[in-house]
């Protein structure tokens, strides 16, 4: 170790020792150590595993997926289906089919201040959506839901003007406290600034799961506490702190000091990182591998007048070595990726196009598309423009920042030059990816079982200032074949016909590369010994929405 390492090493462990142990003697306390902290708390605004992940402790959606990937109630009481009645298809006006869904509020269901979550908080929900100043993340959601009937205080069916093959599935669907929420909803276009889940988070009154925050430290720590309105399986720890350490260097040795319990899978440290983790301490830590649905990528901005050329984004791509980097990076745990499905998941295929490290091909198509070799060694084109791109990508994390790196030098290599500007995850996922402020940036696709990608790929969900930037499209992908295709997927029955939608798309985004697919990740949770009942779910719905499972053994 170099004296530059070993001063390193000391500084990071000070840094640990300073911060106080979340852990009590006799295990009632849990402190998790994250790489992340939430740019919102709102669970309708903004995708963020981070905020996700904490909310998990707090929040219960009406249905999620499982471990075994399975849709399930956690708010609602049954699932509805066309079998038991309470899915029922009608008839549109306009010759289109839709769905009448009928769900049932668990009786017991309150909110952490004793207010009984009813159908008024699914209403007041709705009323949010449906407002396009809202800046609600999923807005295709609540377009879809072309009214509510509340049939009393826990009863309310949906009517949704399209009958989809998943059409059970209210995931997104999460009921706000309208007694607390309401008078934050007065001005909607300052909603997502006004909203209590940012100026009073630790209100009980917005939490309904078993745990209520108690106290939120803005990029530091959240402390939670049993919510005493809980009626469900009661939690073991007393006390939940969930702690962001935006360094994966750091976090491992807030770890190895006792400052953290354990390292979140789901925000955590990545596979390289874990591997080399579990080699120096193993023995003394449970370390569960679980490969699943989240896919590592760089979004391009195709509003760039050089990345909207298709042969830049081809050179781009062949003239990475992804193969190389998930083989030594993550021990070929990591399989590179060629679309934004997983192989995984149902609908996935491989006939698609397939890109292999070919350097000489890159450079052709670079002068191709008119970008000569200049003295530099960079790239040019006819009006002095020059192949020069930012690549973002969330700081702190040591292994994004290596392969960052390494496509820095390969890119170079055949005439790319990129310059490294990375920012903490609450600022990359709050506001510069959401203002499309970027060129090319990097980081994860977290999805549910065949998740039908509308927020990411659909021509309308680019943000923008005219929908409050609420988009998931960032890379501003504008492409009428892929909006037929996923419109054609979400009403699609036929399982067998639904995979030939989703092999067509998978081919069209593998053509067109709106994105660089780099790898589909596997997530390493890092466990105390004495932990038990954590089950990883593979998926974007986190183990924290299982909390009531965890306990320390005897």
């Amino acid at each position: 170790m170099t004296d530059l390492s070993r001063i390193l090493w000391s500084s990071l462990m000070l840094l640990a020792a300073t911060i106080p142990t979340g852990r009590a003697a006799e295990h009632q306390s849990l402190t998790i150590g994250t790489i992340q902290f939430p740019s919102t708390l709102n669970p309708n605004i903004e995708a963020m595993a981070a905020k996700s992940y904490v909310l998990g402790l707090a929040l219960r959606p009406f249905t999620v997926y499982d471990a075994d990937w399975k849709l399930i109630c956690l708010l609602c009481t049954q699932l509805p289906s066309i079998e038991n009645g309470l899915a029922a298809p009608v008839d549109l006006p306009d010759g289109k089919k839709g769905i009448d869904l009928t769900y049932t509020i668990r009786a017991d269901a309150s909110w952490g201040d004793g207010v009984p979550v009813t159908t008024a908080d699914v209403l007041f929900t709705y009323k949010v959506g449906r407002d396009p100043k809202s800046a609600i993340e999923n807005a295709e959601l609540y377009r879809r839901i072309i009214g509510i009937d509340a049939h009393d205080d826990k009863t309310f069916t949906m009517h949704f003007d399209k009958l989809t093959f998943d059409y059970a599935a209210i995931n997104d669907f999460i009921p706000l406290s309208a007694h607390i929420e309401r008078d934050a909803f007065a001005d909607p276009t300052q909603y997502r600034l006004r909203t209590h889940y940012n100026t009073d988070p630790a209100n009980p009154g917005l939490y309904n799961g078993p745990y209520v925050l108690k106290e939120v430290s803005s990029g530091s720590h959240i402390l939670l506490e049993p919510n005493p309105h809980w009626t469900g399986p009661p939690p073991h720890f007393r006390q939940i702190t969930v702690r962001a350490i935006e360094n994966t260097a750091a976090l491992e040795a807030n770890l190895l000091s006792g400052s953290v319990d354990m390292i979140a899978g789901e925000v955590g440290l990545p596979l390289d990182e874990a591997l080399a983790f579990e080699k120096r301490h193993g023995t003394d830590y449970q370390v569960i591998y679980k490969p699943g649905l989240a896919y590592e990528h760089v979004d391009i901005n195709l509003d760039r007048s050089a990345l909207a050329d298709r042969r830049v984004r081809e050179a781009l791509i062949l003239g990475i070595d992804r193969a190389a980097i998930t083989r030594s990076l993550f021990a070929g745990r990591e399989p590179v990726a060629d679309s934004f499905m997983n192989p995984l998941d149902a609908g996935y295929t491989d006939a698609v196009p397939h890109y292999g490290y070919d350097p000489a091909r890159a450079q052709a198509l670079l002068e191709e598309a008119g970008f000569h070799a200049a003295a530099n060694g960079g790239r040019r084109n006819a009006n002095g423009q020059e192949l020069s791109f930012e690549l973002m990508t969330t700081a702190g994390n040591r292994s994004r920042e290596l392969v960052e790196q390494v496509l820095q030098s390969q890119w170079r290599k055949i005439g790319v030059e990129v310059k490294l500007k990375n920012e903490p995850a609450r600022v990359l996922f709050g506001e510069t990816l959401r203002h499309r402020r970027f060129d090319l940036a990097m980081y994860a696709w977290i999805s549910s079982p065949e998740n039908v990608p509308r927020s990411i790929l659909r021509s309308d969900e680019i943000p923008s200032e005219a929908n409050a930037f609420a988009g998931q499209n960032i890379a501003g992908f504008n492409n009428a074949e892929m909006d037929r295709l996923i419109d054609a997927l979400e009403v699609e029955l036929d399982r067998n016909k639904r995979n030939t939608l989703w092999a067509e798309a998978q081919r069209l985004y593998a053509t067109e590369l709106p994105s660089l697919p780099l790898y589909f990740r596997s997530d390493a949770f890092i466990l105390p010994k004495w932990l038990t009942g954590l089950h990883p779910t593979g998926n974007q719905y986190p183990t924290t929405l299982w909390v009531t499972d965890w306990a320390a053994s005897p």
